[in-house]
């Protein structure tokens, strides 16, 4: 009995397996036993031929949906084989590579598209760092990654995926689509502007023979420049040419370092005519007229830095790059143009109600001075002119001035927190930023946006990224000394001079303002610095007074001597100062002490890193024209000259900071070797 219930006619059909197949069996089997159990009522043969057929119907049924069910297997089960083995071939002949790890970093399995890639090196059973320690860094690095990357490994581009819960890497090979990518790159549009910076300067003392040589040779070194990069040059006019070029030309000028600029300079101030060029370029995007716009900003920003150098930024390029810049500016500053902003400004003034004044936050004597001389001005105008200016944590020579200030009401009535500037200001104010050009570190930034509309720049450092949107008025000058030589030449220009005369105060605050900025006329001076200074003296600067504001306490002067203390010498003849990590420092007396710094002999760049308060950390940088400080500086987030430069750096440790500045020493020396070399 078991062997037969073994068998497989006795056990039960395939089909007969599901649960509703079975109703539907049992439903036809009782309606077959009602229609024969009726038939045989009516006639017993009636009766015997419906049992017949209905046993012969139910055979062929049984037989049909058996062979039916058997088909069907079959062809399931050949069906799962050419599936399953098109999946192994696939995962064979597929043309991405797989690489199989174990816990230890061996490769188990490769693909043959894989070992293709290895050669034919054997590293089945290998650790991955030794078939291949690019590749294995690569896996690393990228191990907690859950996104595909774009990697290159054996001078090819792949899609990189990394399944690290199941230790499978797999590499896609894109070489093909990164060169069509790299060719759609180096074929976009680069304009480009280049400006002789001091043309007129030059050519004004010149013969028209030597005029027409010069600029035959800078048109014939320009030419020669763009043929050789693949641009097209074209002269609009004397001292002004336009430029368009491709991507690929610009990869290769930066890697230059547009030594362009640095052979005219050379070569024409061999000939006693130095020239200069200023170049401003603009790629990517595909609106011609916003690249051309951007070009133009761009030069803007290299001629306001001081010329000599080239300002390289894309349409969507957060920060611009620079390159050049390593010569102090060439003084092209005529009365002429000292005349016509003097005259903008009375216009302006004229057109407003209240007038706002104010430098930078822990303001110095070039910039309070700056904004006296400006109060003044709005006077001669009949203008209210309110200084700007928060009297916590001054230095000891502006608290001086201040204290002065005292004896003359009037003076000291303008002088407002920038809360009460707030409440002043209206729509038709006009505000005064001086001695900067950086809305964040003025003395109120909410102040500035206020009135952000309706703003005047004057300033003497070189211009740097962030600038007012759009201001009214700039008078940016990098060759001169201070900001209060600037206001000063404007005082001749105002027609009320005779009714408000400036008074010795305010000459005295100007005229220290000069002299702290010049290191007592020995940095960064011109004629027209000089004259300035003539003209604040004849007008009733008092040198005594001015010697009384500089003065140091004893406290500075011990905290200058105690940081000079501290100095370390690094690289060729920089000298390097940190102050302690728990000690906060006067700014001007870290200034001061990368001033006596130089004073050493050898010493070529100061660079005084101090805590400004517990979050933020500043450094004084200056120089003695031979190393370009401010470049270190904006790569550090500030600015400045050449010669002087300063940063502040919000929450790190003052270790790291040192570690940066030290690292970009380095790097800046390494460069001038190679391109001496």
């Amino acid at each position: 009995m078991k062997r037969l219930l073994e068998k497989e006619f006795w056990q039960i059909p395939e089909f007969l397996r599901n649960k509703h197949l079975r109703i539907i069996a049992v439903f036809l089997l009782i309606l077959s036993l009602v229609c024969a159990t009726l038939a045989f009522i009516v006639n017993a043969w009636l009766g015997i031929i419906v049992f017949l057929l209905i046993l012969l119907t139910i055979g062929l049924s049984f037989i049909t949906l058996k062979q039916v069910m058997q088909d069907t297997t079959h062809y399931i089960f050949d069906l799962s084989y050419k599936i399953k083995r098109s999946e192994q071939e696939a995962l064979l002949k597929m043309p991405i590579g797989i690489l199989m790890l174990n816990d230890s970093a061996e490769v188990v399995w490769v693909n043959p598209t894989m070992q293709k890639l290895f050669g034919q090196e054997e590293i089945l059973g290998k650790k991955l760092t030794e078939a291949d320690e690019e590749l294995a860094k690569v896996i690393n690095d990228n191990m907690s990654n859950k996104d595909s990357v774009e990697i290159k490994w054996q001078d090819k581009r792949f899609n990189m995926l990394v399944q690290s819960d199941i230790n499978v890497v797999y590499l896609l090979d894109i070489t093909h689509y990164a060169e069509i990518q790299k060719q759609y790159d180096d074929s976009r549009l680069v304009i480009g502007q280049i400006f002789i910076d001091n043309y007129d300067e030059v050519t004004q003392s010149m013969n028209d023979t030597n005029i027409s040589n010069l600029s035959n040779y800078i048109t014939n070194e320009l030419s020669s420049w763009a043929s050789q990069m693949g641009m097209f040059l074209k002269m609009i006019d004397e001292d002004h040419y336009f430029v368009l070029a491709y991507t690929k030309s610009l990869t290769q000028m930066e890697k230059e370092k547009f030594k362009l600029l640095d052979r005219i300079r050379e070569r024409t101030s061999k000939q006693n005519f130095p020239v200069t060029l200023s170049i401003g370029l603009a790629y990517g995007g595909t609106d011609l007229a916003k690249l051309s716009r951007l070009s133009q900003s761009n030069l803007d920003l290299a001629l306001g830095r001081g010329g000599d150098q080239v300002v390289v930024r894309g349409v969507d390029d957060s920060q611009a790059r620079f390159y050049g810049g390593k010569t102090n500016p060439m003084e092209k500053r005529t009365r002429v143009r000292a005349r016509m902003i003097s005259q903008a400004l009375q216009e302006l003034m004229s057109q407003s109600d209240d007038i706002f004044v104010m430098g930078h936050a822990r303001p110095d004597m070039d910039s309070i001075g700056a904004c006296l001389g400006i109060r003044r001005i709005a006077k001669m105008n009949g203008k209210q002119c309110w200084l700007v200016l928060d009297t916590d944590n001054l230095h000891s020579d502006i608290q001086r001035l201040l204290d002065e200030i005292d004896n003359y009401p009037d003076i000291k009535e303008s002088i407002i927190s920038p809360e009460e500037a707030l409440q002043k200001a209206t729509k038709k104010s006009l505000l005064l930023m001086l001695d900067l050009s950086k809305p964040s570190i003025s003395m109120s930034p909410e102040l500035y946006d206020q009135l952000k509309n309706r703003v005047i720049i004057i300033d003497h450092h070189r211009r740097g990224e962030e600038f007012p949107e759009n201001p009214m008025l700039v008078y940016i000058e990098p060759y001169a000394s201070s900001t209060c030589e600037l206001i000063t030449e404007m005082f001749e220009y105002q027609s009320r001079y005779s009714d408000d005369p400036i008074n010795k105060l305010e000459a005295t605050a100007m005229l220290t303002g000069i002299i702290i900025d010049t290191k007592s006329f020995s940095l960064r001076t011109g004629t027209r610095t000089f004259d300035a200074a003539s003209y604040l003296r004849s007008v009733g600067a008092d040198s005594q007074m001015s010697q009384h504001f500089m003065k140091e306490n004893v406290q500075s002067f011990l905290q200058r001597n105690h940081l000079i203390d501290r100095v370390e010498f690094v690289g060729n003849g920089n000298a390097v100062v940190v102050g302690e990590n728990d000690r906060a420092y006067d700014p001007v007396t870290a200034a001061q002490a990368a001033d006596s710094l130089l004073t050493v002999s050898g010493v070529q760049a100061s660079y005084v890193v101090t805590h400004r308060s517990e979050d933020i950390i500043g450094i004084s940088a200056r120089s003695n024209g031979e190393t370009n400080v401010q470049i270190i500086m904006e790569k550090m987030g500030g600015g400045g000259h050449l010669s002087n430069a300063a940063t502040q750096i919000e929450d790190r440790d003052i270790l790291d900071v040192r570690k940066q500045l030290l690292d970009l020493i380095a790097q800046t020396e390494e460069n001038n070797t190679e391109e001496t070399d």
